[in-house]
C-alpha cells in the first residue's frame, strides 16, 4: 500500500483538529505526521484511517484513536535518544511514532499475532530501531531498566509494582487505570520510594491481561 498525496491530506487534516483541541508538543505532531495510519489498520479501513477514532487490528485489539496517542506522548515528555518502554505493542502504530519522536524504543506484546503483525508493519515502512519483544507486560523488561518513560496502551486493573521499579529517577509512567473507563495517570519518580502522580482526564482502553497468548 502506498502513502499517496490523499493519505498525506487527510492526515494533515487530522492533526490541524488535533492541535485545535490541546496544546500538544510540536515533536509529538511531527512525528504523527510521519507515520502513515493507514498502513497499520485492517484492509478495508483505509477510508477510516485518519477519522479520530479507534479501529480493529485483529485479536479482538484495536488501534487507539489519534487523540489519544497523541495525549500520551505528549504526557511522557520525553528528549531525544530518551529510552521508552511501551507496553502492548498492538500493530506497531504508536511504537513508530515514539521512534520517529527520536527515542529508543522497547515494546512488549503478548499476543504472539499482534507481535508478529507489529513486526511486519513496522519493517515493511523501514522502522528498524525498536526493539520488540514477546511476553507478559506485567513483568516489563527489567533486563533493559531502567527507562526514562514507560507507556501502557492497555487499561490496568492498577499500577504493576514490577514497572514501577523500571522506571528511572527523573523518568514518567503514562498510565490508563482503571474498568471500563479509565483515568489518565502521570507518574513520575522522584527518588527510590518518592513518585508523584497527576490525573489527565478519562479514557476507554483494551484491558491489560496477565500472560501470553501463542495464537
Amino acid at each position: 500500500m502506498l502513502d499517496t498525496l490523499q493519505h498525506k491530506g487527510r492526515r494533515k487534516k487530522l492533526l490541524e483538529n488535533l492541535s485545535k483541541r490541546y496544546d500538544f508538543d510540536g515533536n509529538v505532531l511531527e512525528a504523527m505526521g510521519k507515520v502513515p495510519r493507514h498502513m497499520f489498520i485492517e484492509p478495508g479501513l483505509d477510508h477510516l484511517a485518519y477519522l479520530d477514532k479507534p479501529l480493529p487490528i485483529g485479536a479482538r485489539q484495536t488501534i487507539s484513536q489519534p487523540y489519544t496517542v497523541a495525549i500520551q506522548s505528549h504526557l511522557l515528555n520525553l528528549s531525544r535518544f530518551d529510552k521508552v518502554l511501551e507496553i502492548g505493542t498492538g500493530c506497531g502504530y504508536q511504537t513508530a511514532v515514539l521512534a520517529e519522536m527520536g527515542l529508543r524504543v522497547y515494546s512488549i506484546e503478548r499476543q504472539r499475532s499482534l507481535f508478529l503483525l507489529a513486526q511486519k508493519n513496522l519493517e515493511s515502512l523501514g522502522y528498524t530501531s525498536p526493539l520488540l519483544f514477546f511476553g507478559d507486560g506485567f513483568a516489563g523488561l527489567p533486563k533493559f531498566a531502567p527507562f526514562k518513560g514507560i507507556l501502557l496502551t492497555c487499561g490496568a486493573p492498577d499500577v504493576p509494582s514490577a514497572l514501577l521499579k523500571q522506571l528511572a529517577i527523573g523518568g514518567r509512567m503514562v498510565i490508563p487505570v482503571g474498568d471500563g473507563v479509565q483515568r489518565m495517570l502521570v507518574i513520575e519518580r522522584l527518588g527510590e520510594e518518592d513518585f508523584k502522580t497527576t490525573e489527565h482526564g478519562e479514557f476507554k482502553f483494551v484491558p491489560m491481561l496477565t500472560g501470553v497468548e501463542n495464537k
